[in-house]
């Protein structure tokens, strides 16, 4: 474990009444990683925060913070802070002092103490507001105090459970950058909460998704953005389309799966081991890699009729009804030249056979039981 600053190994965690929280969450953090937790909420990723943070007990399963097993320890003898999605900062105090404080719990002496907050205070950009008080400050300034404050006792680890979630759109999107940034110059590993995907997929080096108190999957941004696991995953995560239907038959890496109407040809990703002929398939298409109009080179191809469009910048995304209550978008570069769509008026759908993805089944706590 020299390289992995937290490790969990089958954590589980119930509440009074039999209430399931976390299920048999399993996940190595590097050292110097930036991890999301992403989900719904209700999902177990603020409680899995918080008992790495010693918050919350630990049911079953063990914990380790930089080597070290901390499953029954005090949040006080866990090389963690937290900063929170209400940033807590004392309000009679200032910026300096918010920062300071810790440090002076810890009884470092004056000089030294004040070295490292100027030092923390000037990596925040707020070196000019250091005397003023929290209320004479912006949400994007108090969020600044706040993760300087969490930082400035040097933790093997940081906690932020949604820590952007309070910001409006610019500030957040701000924040984002800044984020990521002060991660990278400490060098410290940081674990967030989000519901955001794009917090999540923007900041993280690694990216946990969860739903029913399990992991659904775990990989960097791209890995879940192109190859998501399951359905839930799918859904959840980007801007796919799902199908469904029976799977016929395979050859090598290509499974053929049949709806009422169709045959689609669908990649089967690497870790999925076996296809049953005759068993129900769900895939997914990304809306990026599907076309309009009749592409002869693309294996597959439904008829829609137009709904509606979606204007994103100079990303457009096209909405198709290919069957009652099931709707398909297609995400494109738009000229102000080419084709616009009346509502009600049909058009061929098209994307490649490698371009469909073959999911599993999502995981739920009462498969995991059978098993």
């Amino acid at each position: 474990m020299a390289d992995l600053d937290v490790v969990l190994e089958h954590v589980d965690k119930t509440f009074a009444g039999e209430t399931r929280a976390v299920i048999d969450f399993t996940a190595e953090f590097e050292r110097g990683e930036f991890v999301a937790m992403l989900g719904p909420s209700g999902c177990g990723k603020t409680t899995t925060l918080r008992m790495i943070g010693g918050l919350e007990e630990v049911t079953a399963g063990r914990i380790y913070i930089a080597g070290q097993d901390v499953t029954d320890l005090p949040p006080s003898h866990r090389d963690t802070s937290m900063m929170f999605q209400s940033f807590a900062l004392f309000p009679h105090r200032t910026v300096f002092q918010n920062v300071e404080f810790s440090l002076k719990m810890q009884g470092l002496d004056r000089d030294a103490r004040h070295r490292r907050v100027w030092e923390m205070v000037e990596m925040v950009g707020l070196s000019e507001l250091a005397s003023r008080r929290p209320s004479d400050l912006s949400g994007g300034q108090q969020q600044r105090v706040a993760l300087a404050r969490a930082l400035i006792s040097r933790p093997t680890v940081l906690l932020l459970d949604e820590p952007l979630g309070s910001l409006d759109y610019n500030l957040r999107q701000t924040m984002m950058v800044e984020l990521k940034k002060i991660q990278q110059e400490t060098g410290i590993t940081f674990i967030m909460v989000t519901h955001s995907q794009q917090e999540a997929m923007s900041m993280a080096d690694k990216v946990i998704v969860m739903s029913d108190a399990m992991i659904q999957q775990i990989g960097t941004s791209r890995e879940i953005h192109e190859n998501p696991r399951n359905r839930f995953v799918a859904d959840f995560i980007g801007n796919n389309n799902l199908f469904r239907g029976t799977i016929r038959s395979r050859s090598g890496s290509v499974v053929f799966v049949e709806s009422d109407t169709q045959l689609y040809y669908v990649k089967i990703p690497e870790h999925i081991r076996q296809v049953r002929p005759g068993s129900e398939a769900y895939f997914s298409v990304r809306a990026d890699l599907m076309h309009t109009g009749e592409q002869p080179n693309m294996a597959n191809k439904v008829m829609g009729s137009y709904i509606a469009t979606e204007f994103m910048g100079t990303l457009e995304t096209d909405v198709f009804e290919i069957e009652p209550g099931h709707f398909v978008h297609v995400e494109q570069h738009r000229h102000l030249s080419d084709r616009v769509y009346q509502v009600g008026e049909r058009e061929t759908v098209c994307w490649a056979a490698d371009s469909g993805v073959l999911l599993e089944a999502t995981r739920r706590p009462e498969d995991l039981e059978v098993a």
